[in-house]
C-alpha cells in the first residue's frame, strides 16, 4: 500500500511540475517550454541564419522574386510587379523582425494586457482612450479606398502571413517563447497602428494644461514675458525674409478672448517626453560640394532600442529602385534615396493637439453644450483582453472634437492629460501617408516630391529633399490646423464653436524653401519659420542650439564631400555651454569654493565646449547649469506652486534672464527667508554639482569622463536584461548635433551623394536581425559608436556583381 501511495504522489508531483514548467506564471516564462532543447530558445541559435543560396516556394506570389543579401544582412529585393515587391518586403521583414512589429502593434492597439496580464491594463486603457485605434481605422479606410495603397497594404500583409505560416513552436522568435504566446495573422490595420504609434511618439503630448495653470496663477503679462511666442535666439528652418509664393487665406478669429481660462487648474505631469526626441537633416547644393551635385544627410533622434526601430531594405520593381530604411510592420522606404532623388525627415513639433474644456448637462455626461445646444456624447465600449482574467470593458466618451481621454477623477497614465476635457488631434484625421511614401520612393524630380507631400497628414515632418537636377529643398509638412495666434497654447473653450478648428492651412502654403541663396537647407526641430510667416504653427519648438550649429558649419562649408556631412552629424560642440559657461564662471568667486570644488571650477575654465566621450567638462557643466535652472524656477513653477505643477519657461528665456537680468524678481527663492541673488544660486548650484560628482565618482579624474557619467545604453525594447548594449563609449548629448543622450540618439545616420551614380552611406545602432542569437542582431553598434558609416550597397540589377553581396535567394510561386 505504501508503494502505491509513493507512486501516486510521485505521479502527482510530476504532473504538477509539468504543468508549472509549461505554464506562464505572472512575469515568469513557462520554463519547461522555454528551456526545452526541442522547442525552447536553444532553437533560436542563428549561427546559420544566412545561407548563401536559398529557394523558397511561397503562396500568392505572381512571379519569381530575386533577393540578394549583402554582408550586413540587408535584403535587396527585385520583383517583377508591385504586388510581389511588397509581399516580399513583408515576408523578409517578418523573417527578421516579426516579434518587434507584432509587439508595437499590440502596444498601439491597447492589447498588451493580452500578452502580459493585468500589469499593462492601464497602458492599454490609455492608448485606446487616446484614440490610436480610432485614428488608425480612419487612415486605413482612406488608404484602402485608394487602389494602389490598398494593393500595397494587402500584399505586405500577405507576405507577413506567409512567413507566420512557416513557423513552428521550435522556430518562433524567442520573445514569443519567453512571453508564452504566438503570433496572430497580420492585417493592414496593424500597419496603420504602427504609424499612429509613431504619431503619438512625436506629437502625442501638449503643454496646454500647464500653460493654463500658469496663466491662471500669474496672468497674461507674465506669460507674455516668460513664455514668449518667438524666442530671442533662433535660426529658423525657412530663413527669415524668404518670399511667399502664395496669397494667405483669412484666419478666423474669435470675438472675445478666452477669459474662462483664468480659473484653470488641474492635475499635471510628473513624467515628461524626452526633449531630445528630435532629429537633424541638411542638404547642401552643388555649388557647395566637391562633385557639383547636392549632398543630403539625415539622422532622426529616437529612443535607442534593440531590435532597432529601423530596417534597411532595397526595393526594386518596374518603375522603382529605392534604398532606405523602413519601419518594421509598414511598407516602403521611409527615409532613403533612388537614382534621382534623396529625402529625409525630422519632427516639426507643430501644435497639432488641443484640449477643450467641456460643459456637461449632468453627471451622466451623455450630452455636452456646444454652439448653443446640447449635443449627444458618443459612447464607445472598448473590450480589453487580460491574460488569465476576464475581459475588461471600458467606455470611452467622444465629442465632435475627439475623445474625452479621462471622464472622471483618476490618476492618468500621463498626468499631463486633463480630466473631463476633449482632445482634438491630427492623428485622428484620415490621411494617406502610404501614398506619400509610395510616390517618394518613385520620385524623379522636385515636382514628384511636392506631389507626394500633398497626401501626408501626421506626424508632421520636415521633409528635406535633393535631386539630380541639383535642387535642394525642405518642407515642414503635414496637416496643420488653420489657427489664430496662440490658439491651443492654453486649454480652449469647448462650448464655443469659435474655438473649434476652422479648417487647414492649404498644403501648398505650408512653410517651404527651395534652392536658397545660402546654398543649403536644414532642420533640427527649431522654429519652422520666422515671425513673418502668416500662419500660427506653435509657440514653442526645439531649442535653437543644434540648428544654429548646423547652419554655422554649413555656411562655412565649401567643396563638401559625404565625409563633410558625416563629420557634421558627429559634431559634439556645445552651443549652450559656449553661450552660458563664461557667464556662470563670472558669477562665482573661487575663494568661496572648497579645494575639490575649485578643481571642478578650474576644469570648466579649461574646457573647449566639446562633448566628447573623454571630456570632463560636460558632466560638470550640465549638472551645474540644470541645477541652477531648477533652483531658479522650482519655487515659481515647480511642485510647490499653488495652482499645481507647471512647466519651466523655455531655455532661451531662462538664458536671457541669467545673462542680462540680474535684478529679476524671479531669481529669489520664495521658499526661503533670505533673498537669493543670481550669484548665490550659481554658487550653490556649482557646489552641489561638484560635491555630487565627487560622491558618485570620487576625486576629479578619469571617472568623471562624460561617457561614463552619461552612460548611453541600448536596451531590448521589452527591457529584457542581458539583451542590450550598456555604457557605450560615445560623446554627444542633449542640445548637441550628435544628440546621443542616455537612452536617445541618432537612430539612423544617412548621407547621400547625388550624381551620375548615386552613392549612399548609412548605419543604425543595432542590426538587421531581431534575434539575439544572430550575428546580425547588434553588429552595427560599434560602427555607429565610432561615428562611421557603411557604404550602402545599391544594386542596379540582381545580377550586378558586388563584393559585398553574399547570398542569392529566390522566392518562387507555387505551381
Amino acid at each position: 500500500m505504501r508503494q502505491w501511495i509513493k507512486a501516486i504522489l510521485a505521479t502527482a508531483l510530476a504532473l504538477v511540475l509539468t504543468w508549472v514548467l509549461n505554464t506562464k506564471n505572472g512575469d515568469l516564462p513557462p520554463f519547461g517550454k522555454f528551456l526545452s532543447p526541442f522547442r525552447g530558445f536553444w532553437q533560436n541559435d542563428a549561427a546559420n541564419d544566412f545561407p548563401a543560396a536559398r529557394t523558397l516556394t511561397l503562396p500568392g506570389l505572381q512571379a519569381p522574386v530575386q533577393v540578394r543579401y549583402d554582408d550586413r544582412h540587408v535584403p535587396h529585393i527585385f520583383a517583377q510587379n508591385d504586388h510581389d515587391l511588397y509581399y516580399a518586403q513583408g515576408y523578409l521583414t517578418a523573417q527578421d523582425r516579426l516579434w518587434q512589429m507584432d509587439f508595437v502593434a499590440h502596444v498601439a492597439g491597447g492589447r498588451l494586457a493580452e500578452i502580459v496580464g493585468p500589469a499593462r491594463l492601464e497602458t492599454d486603457r490609455f492608448f485606446r482612450r487616446m484614440g490610436l485605434g480610432f485614428g488608425a481605422q480612419k487612415s486605413l479606410a482612406t488608404a484602402m479606398a485608394n487602389p494602389v495603397t490598398r494593393m500595397v497594404l494587402t500584399s505586405y500583409a500577405e507576405g507577413v502571413n506567409a512567413y507566420i505560416g512557416t513557423l513552428t513552436p521550435q522556430t518562433l522568435p524567442f520573445e514569443y517563447k519567453l512571453l508564452d504566446y504566438a503570433p496572430e495573422p497580420w492585417a493592414p490595420l496593424k500597419s496603420a497602428l504602427i504609424l499612429k504609434y509613431m504619431a503619438f511618439d512625436l506629437s502625442g503630448r501638449s503643454d496646454d494644461l500647464r500653460m493654463s495653470n500658469a496663466l491662471g496663477k500669474y496672468g497674461a503679462a507674465v506669460i507674455k514675458d516668460l513664455f514668449p511666442d518667438y524666442p530671442q535666439r533662433e535660426d529658423p528652418i525657412v530663413p527669415v525674409g524668404t518670399a511667399l509664393d502664395f496669397q494667405p487665406v483669412p484666419i478666423p478669429i474669435p470675438a472675445a478672448p478666452p477669459a474662462f481660462l483664468a480659473a484653470m487648474s488641474d492635475q499635471v505631469p510628473q513624467r515628461e517626453p524626452d526633449p531630445e526626441l528630435g532629429s537633424n537633416n541638411f542638404a547642401v547644393s552643388g555649388a557647395k560640394s566637391a562633385s557639383g551635385y547636392p549632398l543630403l544627410a539625415n539622422d532622426p533622434h529616437l529612443q535607442l532600442n534593440l531590435p532597432s526601430i529601423w530596417y534597411q531594405v532595397q526595393l526594386a520593381a518596374p518603375g522603382v529602385n529605392v534604398y532606405g530604411v523602413s519601419i518594421p510592420g509598414a511598407p516602403f522606404a521611409i527615409i532613403g534615396f533612388n537614382e534621382n532623388v534623396a529625402w529625409g525627415v525630422t519632427n516639426v513639433a507643430a501644435d497639432v493637439m488641443d484640449w477643450y474644456q467641456l460643459k456637461f448637462k449632468d453627471a451622466a455626461m451623455r450630452e455636452y453644450w456646444h454652439d448653443g445646444r446640447w449635443k449627444p456624447v458618443r459612447r464607445v465600449v472598448e473590450r480589453i483582453g487580460v491574460r488569465g482574467q476576464p475581459d475588461r470593458l471600458d467606455t470611452v466618451l467622444y465629442t465632435h472634437h475627439g475623445p474625452i481621454v479621462y471622464d472622471h477623477d483618476e490618476k492618468p497614465f500621463l498626468p499631463q492629460t486633463p480630466i473631463r476635457h476633449a482632445m482634438r488631434w491630427t492623428a485622428h484625421d484620415a490621411a494617406n501617408e502610404y501614398q506619400t511614401f509610395y510616390r517618394l520612393n518613385r520620385a524623379r524630380n522636385y515636382a514628384d516630391y511636392t506631389a507626394a507631400l500633398e497626401t501626408y497628414g501626421a506626424p508632421a515632418q520636415n521633409f528635406i529633399f535633393a535631386d539630380q537636377q541639383k535642387n535642394v529643398a525642405i518642407w515642414p509638412n503635414g496637416h496643420f490646423p488653420l489657427k489664430w495666434k496662440n490658439q491651443g497654447k492654453f486649454i480652449l473653450d469647448g462650448t464655443d464653436p469659435a474655438y473649434d478648428w476652422q479648417g487647414w492651412i492649404p498644403a501648398a502654403q505650408n512653410p517651404h524653401v527651395k534652392n536658397p541663396a545660402r546654398g543649403f537647407v536644414s532642420s533640427a526641430n527649431q522654429s519652422s519659420t520666422g515671425p513673418d510667416y502668416p500662419y500660427y504653427l506653435n509657440w514653442n519648438f526645439g531649442s535653437w542650439e543644434r540648428g544654429h550649429r548646423i547652419n554655422e558649419r554649413l555656411a562655412r562649408m565649401t567643396r563638401a564631400t559625404p565625409d563633410s556631412l558625416r563629420e557634421l552629424q558627429n559634431d559634439n560642440f556645445g552651443v549652450n555651454a559656449q553661450l552660458m559657461l563664461p557667464r556662470l564662471l563670472a558669477l562665482v568667486s573661487p575663494a568661496n569654493l572648497s579645494p575639490a570644488q575649485r578643481q571642478a571650477y578650474a576644469a570648466l575654465g579649461r574646457w573647449n565646449y566639446a562633448y566628447t566621450a573623454d571630456a570632463i567638462g560636460p558632466g560638470i557643466f550640465e549638472l551645474w547649469y540644470n541645477t541652477l535652472v531648477k533652483r531658479l524656477w522650482d519655487d515659481d513653477f515647480g511642485a510647490a506652486a499653488q495652482a499645481g505643477e507647471m512647466r519651466h519657461p523655455p531655455r532661451d528665456r531662462t538664458n536671457t534672464l541669467i545673462l542680462s537680468e540680474p535684478a529679476s524678481p524671479w531669481i529669489d527663492d520664495k521658499r526661503t527667508p533670505a533673498r537669493e541673488t543670481l550669484e548665490t544660486l550659481a554658487l550653490q548650484s556649482l557646489q552641489f554639482a561638484a560635491d555630487s560628482l565627487q560622491r558618485k565618482f570620487g576625486a576629479l579624474g578619469p571617472e568623471w569622463r562624460w561617457a561614463h557619467q552619461k552612460s548611453t545604453d541600448i536596451l531590448h525594447m521589452a527591457q529584457l536584461p542581458g539583451f542590450g548594449r550598456m555604457d557605450l563609449n560615445v560623446g554627444g548629448g542633449a542640445g548637441i548635433v550628435n544628440a546621443t543622450s542616455e537612452r536617445n540618439g541618432p537612430s539612423w545616420r544617412m548621407v547621400v551623394a547625388l550624381g551620375p551614380q548615386v552613392r549612399g552611406y548609412g548605419v543604425f545602432p543595432g542590426g538587421q536581425s531581431g534575434n539575439p542569437g544572430s550575428a546580425y542582431y547588434d553588429d552595427m553598434i560599434d560602427t555607429w559608436s565610432a561615428g562611421e558609416l557603411d557604404e550602402l550597397v545599391f544594386l542596379r540589377s540582381p545580377d550586378q556583381k558586388h563584393v559585398r553581396v553574399q547570398a542569392a535567394w529566390i522566392l518562387q510561386t507555387q505551381q
